[in-house]
């Protein structure tokens, strides 16, 4: 996929992350958590969690937005069986776009392009993602693209040593 940003004549070339990926891919998480939430990411937890994902795409995968060879953003989709459904749900994670691209329909982009993918596979029956509370940016650019707040509320226990 390729198209030109608004804000200047870059191409845009949208594509599934390779290993070659996973470094810059763990920054932009390591970047994300900061941004977000305030939460320092352990290198040593992050680099082998995104290298796990690009070498098992059963667990999920990773797209690549890059301009001119550079990775400027990206998009991963885990999978969630609905028996209620019968089909998955592809839930859409790890959302990062360099501060440098943003507002530019970088994340627009990424979206409509795993959007496609999610109606062309028959097993996948929609999208879905959580957003903070408090980013209302990103909940008004979700809508934008159609998305709707389904009243569903997210809740979590977290197991491990990093407790991320």
């Amino acid at each position: 996929m390729i198209l030109r940003l608004r804000a200047n004549s870059m191409k845009l070339k949208i594509r599934e992350a390779t290993p070659d990926d996973g470094e810059t891919i763990a920054s932009y998480n390591m970047r994300l958590a900061e941004e977000t939430e305030g939460r320092t990411l352990p290198q040593d937890i992050i680099g082998p969690g995104v290298a796990a994902i690009l070498s098992d795409p059963g667990k999920g995968r990773y797209w690549v937005a890059e301009v001119e060879g550079q990775v400027i953003g990206q998009i991963m989709v885990t999978y969630e069986w609905s028996d209620w459904r019968n089909g998955n749900l592809w839930w859409i994670q790890s959302v990062y776009v360099h501060s440098d691209f943003r507002r530019q329909g970088v994340y627009s982009s990424l979206f409509r392009h795993i959007k496609s993918l999610a109606r062309a596979d028959d097993s996948v029956r929609g999208l879905r993602l959580y957003v903070e509370s408090g980013n209302k940016r990103a909940q008004q650019t979700y809508k934008a693209l159609g998305m709707i707040d389904p009243n569903y509320r997210v809740m979590e226990t977290i197991f491990g040593a990093s407790k991320c």
